[in-house]
C-alpha cells in the first residue's frame, strides 16, 4: 500500500508508513479525514437527512466547499469555545448557536467513523514520515486517543462542560497490521503476484466485530485445468498475503483489502508463519481471494500445479462470496488434497486428548460435516465435566487427517488453531465468556459466527494415537431405548455410514433438510472419490485391527427443541464411557 489512506468498500485503509498524524491540525488537515468526510456527506445527502438540511442551511453554502467549511470549525473548536468562535468569525454563529442540532450532527458523523472497518498499517523495510516497527502498538493507541481526544474537544467546547461518563471505545484501527515486501521462488504463471506485501504482525482491538454480506457459503469447489491466475486482474497495492501454516503445510493466502475482516479472521483460526519459514521459500499452496476477473458468475475452483508442486486455489471478487466460510473451507480443501496426494485421510469433525482425574485417558474423533454437532458435543463435554478432567487437548476442531503408523493405531493431526463456531448452537453466555479473545462475525443474524483460538500449534501437529472414531448423527431422536453412543461390529457397516455422511442441514450453508455428503467432507474427498475410496478402506480396516472403537454419537443437534440438550446428552454419555 502505497497511498497515506484509502476507503473503499466502507473499509478503511491508513499507511501509518506514508504518514502518521499526531496532532488534532494533522489529523483534521489530513487526505483522510477529508475523504472520510465527504463519504458521511454524500450519504447523509442521499438520504436527505435533517442533519444534511440543517448544515446546508447554516451554512449557506454549496456541498462542494462544505467540507472545507466544517473541517475549518473543527480547527476552531479544538481550541475555542463556541462562543469565542462567533465573536471571531460571525458566519458560524447560526450552525453553532444551536447546539443541540450541532452536537447531533457531531455524533452521527463520530458513528459514521466507527461503523467503517477501519485498519493502520506500516511497512516494516520502509520509513518515510511514518514510524517504525518498535513503537506500533504506542502509535495505534495514540491515534487511537487522539480522535477520542479531538471529539470530546468538540463537544466540550460547544455545550460548556465536560462529560460525567467516559466511554473508553475505539476509535482508531480495529486491527493494525506490520507488513513486508517478501521474496519467493516465483513459477511461471503467478507473476501478478509479486510485490504484493505479507503479513508480518497483527495487531487486534478485541472484541472485532465485522459484518460481512453473507452469512452462509454455497456449493463445493470444483477443479479447473488451467490456472486461473491467467485471466484475473490483480493491482499489488489493493492486496495483503497472510502466511500460514495449515497443518504442516505452508499456505500463502492472498486477500483483496474489500476482504480485509478475513484476512485479519485468518489469524485466529490458522498459526501465522514466521518470516524465517517463508521467505525464499516455495509453498505448498497458494489461494488468491477476491481477484477481479471477466466471468459473470462466482468461481470457486482449485487448479493442481503439478508441474510446480503447487495446489492453487481461486476464487474471485463478488459479494456473493463475502463470508469466512469460503476463505477457511478453500483453505483446508487444499490442504486435503495434498494430504490425499500423499496417502494420509482428510477427517472433517474433532478431536479431543482428554486426561480424567483418575487417571484414565482418551484420544477421541468426532467426525461430521458442518452443523453435525461434532464441536458442540465437545464444548458441551467441557462443561459438563469440568470437576473431573485434569486435562482437554484440541487437537482439532473443524478438520484433521489421519496417518497409518506400523504396529500402533492411526495417529491423527489437526490443521488449525482456531475454531469457527456457529453462535446459536451454543449456551447464550458463551460468547460472552469468550469476548475478550474472539472475532464476531454478523452477531445479529442467524448463523452467526465466532472465531477463536482454541488450540496450540504443537498440539495440533503432534500426531495422537486414535482411542475413540465417532460419527456425528445430528438426525437421530435419541428414543425407545435407543443409545447416544452406539458401535458398529464391523468395517462395511461403518464404512456405508461415514462414506454416506448423511445430516440434518443447520443452516451453514444453503442447505436444508436431511442431506449427505461423500464422506462427510466435501473439501477434497468429494473431489478425489476415487483415491479416497481406496484410502477409506485401507484406513477403516487399521481402526478395527488395531483396537479402536468406532461408532456414531448421536448429538440431536438437528432434532427440533434438542439443539441444546442432544449434545448435553450425548457428552454425558462420552463422558460415563471415558470413566469406564
Amino acid at each position: 500500500m502505497r497511498k497515506e489512506f484509502s476507503l473503499s468498500n466502507d473499509k478503511v485503509m491508513i499507511n501509518f508508513t506514508a504518514k502518521y498524524c499526531n496532532t488534532p491540525v494533522k489529523l483534521l488537515e489530513s487526505v483522510g479525514f477529508r475523504r472520510v468526510f465527504n463519504a458521511y456527506l454524500k450519504k447523509i445527502k442521499k438520504k436527505k437527512s435533517n442533519i444534511y438540511k440543517y448544515l446546508i442551511e447554516n451554512t449557506h453554502t454549496e456541498t462542494e466547499d462544505l467540507d472545507i467549511l466544517i473541517i475549518h470549525l473543527f480547527k476552531l473548536l479544538s481550541v475555542l469555545n463556541a462562543n469565542e468562535i462567533v465573536d471571531l468569525n460571525t458566519k458560524y454563529s447560526s450552525l453553532i448557536n444551536n447546539k443541540s442540532t450541532f452536537i447531533d450532527f457531531v455524533e452521527d458523523f463520530y458513528s459514521f467513523w466507527r461503523k467503517l472497518e477501519r485498519y493502520t498499517v506500516i511497512h516494516n523495510n520502509k520509513i518515510n514520515e511514518g514510524i517504525e516497527k518498535t513503537s506500533f502498538v504506542e502509535a495505534n493507541n495514540g491515534f487511537s486517543m487522539l480522535i477520542l481526544d479531538l471529539y470530546r474537544k468538540i463537544e466540550e467546547n460547544v455545550v460548556g462542560y465536560k462529560p460525567k461518563v467516559y466511554r473508553q471505545l475505539p476509535a482508531g484501527g480495529n486491527a493494525g497490521l506490520i507488513v513486508n515486501t517478501i521474496n519467493w521462488p516465483m513459477p511461471l504463471g503467478y507473476e501478478q503476484l509479486k510485490n504484493i506485501p505479507f503479513i508480518d504482525a497483527i495487531i487486534l482491538d478485541l472484541p472485532y466485530i465485522s459484518y460481512p454480506k453473507k452469512n452462509t457459503r454455497d456449493g463445493i469447489f470444483d477443479e479447473c485445468f488451467e490456472n486461473p491466475l491467467k485471466n484475473c486482474t490483480i493491482t499489488p497495492d489493493h492486496w495483503f498475503c497472510y502466511p500460514a501454516k495449515v497443518g504442516t503445510l505452508l499456505a500463502f493466502i492472498y486477500v483483496h483489502r474489500d476482504f480485509m475482516a478475513h484476512a485479519i479472521t485468518l489469524c485466529n483460526l490458522f498459526e501465522m508463519a514466521k518470516e524465517k519459514e517463508y521467505r525464499d521459500i516455495k509453498p505448498d499452496i497458494v489461494f488468491v481471494f477476491g481477484a477481479k476477473d471477466p466471468a459473470l458468475d462466482v468461481k470457486t475452483v482449485f487448479y493442481d500445479d503439478k508441474e510446480n508442486d503447487i495446489m492453487l486455489g481461486y476464487i474471485n471478487y463478488g459479494d456473493e462470496i463475502d463470508y469466512f466460510g469460503y476463505v477457511k473451507k478453500m483453505a483446508l480443501t487444499l490442504h486435503n488434497l495434498i494430504m490425499i496426494k500423499r496417502g494420509s485421510l482428510p477427517i472433517h469433525g474433532a478431536m479431543v486428548h482428554i486426561i480424567m482425574n483418575n487417571g484414565n485417558s482418551a484420544n477421541v474423533v468426532i467426525m461430521g460435516d458442518s452443523g453435525a454437532g461434532k464441536s458442540e458435543s465437545l464444548e458441551a463435554f467441557r462443561s459438563l465435566s469440568e470437576d473431573y478432567i485434569s486435562d482437554m487437548t484440541i487437537v482439532f476442531d473443524d478438520m484433521g487427517y489421519l496417518t497409518l503408523k506400523e504396529d500402533s493405531k492411526p495417529l491423527a493431526f489437526g490443521t488449525e488453531i482456531g475454531a469457527f463456531v456457529r453462535l446459536d448452537d451454543l449456551d447464550a453466555g458463551y460468547a460472552f465468556k469468550e469476548i475478550d479473545r474472539s472475532i464476531f462475525m454478523n452477531p445479529d443474524k442467524i448463523n452467526a459466527r465466532l472465531v477463536m483460538p482454541v488450540a496450540s500449534y504443537k498440539d495440533i501437529i503432534k500426531g495422537y494415537p486414535i482411542d475413540l472414531f465417532l460419527y456425528a448423527n445430528n438426525y437421530e431422536e435419541v428414543k425407545n431405548g435407543m443409545e447416544e453412543i452406539s458401535f458398529f461390529t464391523n468395517t462395511k457397516d461403518a464404512i456405508d455410514v461415514c462414506k454416506r455422511g448423511a445430516r440434518m442441514a443447520k443452516g451453514t450453508t444453503t442447505e436444508l433438510g436431511l442431506v449427505t455428503s461423500y464422506f462427510a467432507n466435501p473439501f477434497g474427498p468429494v473431489q478425489k472419490q476415487e483415491l479416497v475410496n481406496v484410502l477409506i478402506d485401507k484406513y477403516f480396516e487399521d481402526l478395527f485391527k488395531t483396537g479402536v472403537k468406532v461408532g456414531q454419537i448421536r448429538t440431536s443437534l438437528g432434532v427440533k427443541g434438542q439443539e441444546k440438550d442432544g449434545p448435553k446428552k450425548a457428552a454425558k454419555k462420552l463422558f460415563e464411557l471415558i470413566i469406564k
